[in-house]
């Protein structure tokens, strides 16, 4: 495992990582530090751990609105194949309900 020191919000931090995953770290060590800078600079928030805090609870929303859109995107084809099989399925439906209208009233008047 490599050991990378980065920064974030003016602090040092020394982060095992993956062979391989270094720029994934880097990246995440990035967004991390700029949703905490944008914490930091709104003025409200002082202390470092409830900085870190807001931050994580940001970023986990924006992961949770990422993920619903693209369940909904990955819906709408499914709700559109489903709707051509429930119209498939509601015109196979008439069609039997016509054969057993004819057969029953086939029957009707034979039985008279």
């Amino acid at each position: 495992m490599k050991q990378i020191e980065v920064q974030i919000l003016q602090q040092s931090y020394l982060l095992g990582c993956a062979e391989g995953q270094e720029q994934r770290l880097l990246a995440a060590v990035e967004r991390v530090d700029a949703a905490m800078t944008r914490i930091r600079d709104a003025g409200k928030v002082r202390a470092r751990d409830r900085i870190a805090v807001l931050a994580a609870l940001n970023l986990a929303f924006e992961l949770a609105d990422r993920e619903a859109a693209e369940a909904a995107a990955t819906a709408r084809p499914l709700a559109a194949e489903g709707g051509a099989t429930d119209a498939a399925a509601e015109q196979r439906l008439g069609q039997l309900l016509l054969r057993l209208d004819e057969a029953l009233a086939a029957d009707t008047t034979q039985g008279a």
